[in-house]
């Protein structure tokens, strides 16, 4: 294993400092779950791994404002699951980062790490952008605001400069009935990285969203816009034909995980039992 500097900035101006210093060969560290395991593989070729977790201008808080919730760079996956906000505004989201990895890995990863991964398979990240999620991110001279949707351009690969770093998520806080679910697949039960997983969300509009993870090589948005896909008593064959539309969109691959036919197949009844979960919640919240 190549030997690397080992920096532990206390500010976030000192963080960003050292980036741009190192550029493409620093990495900087949070829960460390993914870094680690590519550093001791020899599959990161660095000269600096910068540790954030003494940052203390970044945040391990969860923020609930009147408008949106704000979850720091620090926060770990066990303290999202088990916030009191994101359990009753964002279910979905509950259900998605319970299933990263085991509950170790919870302790230690963060959702910031799980975004900035840029993993196609990553299974927060489809919830996310269901709702609205955007991302903070910071550099020398200015923070910026990025949508989710548009922060992914690659199998790890993302918007984010090699200078810079994402500080915090924001996730708007519902104003009308939203209902949205989670589902994925994987090989076997316990550890491991999701076959496919995805997320619907239902808006009081009724346009239903979809979006989809590990069939593209980054997360693929659709939607049904004609209202159609929100009703409960559409018949199985309008509703699987508006689904089989909606998974046209992706590309799946074969791998060491699925095959691309399998994967093409295992969406559509995935998408149908992610799809009533998405209608129960939006009844249980329009009352």
């Amino acid at each position: 294993m190549k030997s690397f500097q080992y920096l532990r900035p206390e500010t976030l101006n000192d963080a960003l400092v050292m980036l741009e210093q190192f550029g493409d060969s620093a990495k900087p560290l949070l829960g460390g779950t993914d870094l680690i395991t590519r550093i001791q593989r020899g599959q990161a070729d660095l000269n600096a791994v910068i540790d954030l977790k003494h940052v203390q201008d970044i945040s391990s808080s969860i923020e609930a404002g009147t408008s949106m919730i704000t979850v720091g760079a620090r926060v770990v996956l066990s303290d999202l699951v088990r916030n009191e906000h994101v359990q009753k505004f964002f279910p979905a989201l509950v259900d998605a980062a319970s299933t990263v990895g085991s509950i170790q890995i919870r302790n230690r990863a963060t959702l910031v790490g799980n975004i900035c991964n840029a993993s196609p398979a990553a299974d927060t990240v489809p919830t996310l952008i269901v709702y609205r999620a955007s991302v903070t991110v910071a550099g020398t001279e200015v923070k910026r605001s990025v949508p989710l949707k548009d922060f992914f351009l690659g199998p790890g690969k993302t918007v984010c400069g090699p200078s810079e770093l994402v500080i915090s998520v924001h996730i708007p806080l519902p104003g009308k009935p939203f209902g949205a679910a989670f589902g994925r697949l994987t090989r076997r039960k316990g550890v491991d990285l999701a076959t496919i997983n995805m997320a619907c969300g239902i808006d009081a509009k009724s346009i239903t969203t979809f979006v989809f993870g590990a069939v593209g090589p980054t997360p693929i948005t659709t939607s049904d816009e004609s209202g159609n896909l929100a009703k409960t008593d559409l018949p199985e064959s309008q509703r699987d034909e508006i689904l089989k539309s909606l998974i046209h969109q992706t590309s799946p691959i074969s791998d060491v995980r699925a095959g691309k036919n399998y994967r093409q197949a295992t969406l559509l009844s995935i998408g149908r039992r992610v799809l009533f979960q998405a209608q129960q919640r939006y009844h249980l919240q329009a009352g």
